[in-house]
């Protein structure tokens, strides 16, 4: 059994992946202003991108999942911002290795056949 988050926000910046529940709480807390109990699910990743891990509030306590690629990488976003959110199916998309970004982007507006 693992959480199926609705709601995931993908921290930018990567982490030690030694940090565990009350290290990530904190930075939630501290860095991003928000509450690591406020239903969301809050995912982190490593500097190469081929961990990440999910800290996320059920109700009755704290999931800490971790995931590990042996083949490529996650793909994560590079904006500016601390943070970005991602859909249930956005979700699904990046923990299989897949760029969630490419599934939703317009067709190119000058391409024609």
């Amino acid at each position: 059994m693992s959480p199926n988050p609705q709601q995931v926000w993908l921290v930018v910046e990567p982490i030690d992946m030694r940090a565990g529940i009350d290290g990530l709480s904190q930075r939630i807390q501290n860095t991003l202003g928000r509450s690591p109990c406020d239903g969301s699910a809050y995912a982190f990743h490593n500097h190469r991108r081929t961990r990440i891990k999910l800290l996320t509030w059920d109700g009755t306590g704290v999931w800490l999942c971790h995931r590990r690629l042996h083949r490529g990488h996650f793909i994560w976003p590079t904006a500016e911002a601390t943070m970005c959110t991602l859909s249930a199916a956005q979700w699904q998309w990046l923990i299989t290795g897949v760029d969630w970004q490419r599934l939703d982007a317009p067709a190119p507006a000058h391409w024609c056949v």
